[in-house]
């Protein structure tokens, strides 16, 4: 067995969630087993998914290793980016101040609302036609 450290969070957003975990090394990201860049194929995801690092002056210190899953790929970088920072907090928790102004670690609620009986979707009514 590896004796290197593990820091592990889950992140969620949306409907989507990502289990992460950070070892200390030169800064790769691996998804799902595939690269980010792969993974993602948008700059600003990639982007996203750093921001936890470059706020506590991290970046290239450690390594990510994570399992997205569940809703798109932009939530899934949310996801990533939320447990990145949860992560972040097992290093070191003084940490907090720094990635809780940033909203790095508040959970984005936001789902897709239940679909109601005698609607079409959750809010919007069947056509009505007077004649």
């Amino acid at each position: 067995m590896e004796d290197t450290v593990r820091y592990y969070a889950t992140g969620h957003r949306k409907n989507a969630m990502a289990k992460v975990w950070l070892t200390p090394g030169e800064g790769k990201v691996l998804i799902n087993n595939r690269p980010m860049s792969e993974y993602f194929g948008r700059k600003t995801l990639e982007v996203l998914v750093q921001q936890p690092f470059e706020a506590v002056n991290a970046v290239g210190k450690y390594d990510v290793i994570a399992k997205a899953e569940g809703g798109g790929i932009s939530g899934q970088a949310g996801a990533m980016r939320h447990g990145i920072a949860k992560a972040l907090l097992e290093v070191n928790t003084e940490m907090r101040p720094v990635l809780r102004k940033l909203g790095f670690l508040t959970r984005d609620p936001r789902v897709k609302e239940r679909k109601k009986y005698g609607r079409k979707r959750a809010r919007r009514g069947f056509q009505f036609s007077k004649r």
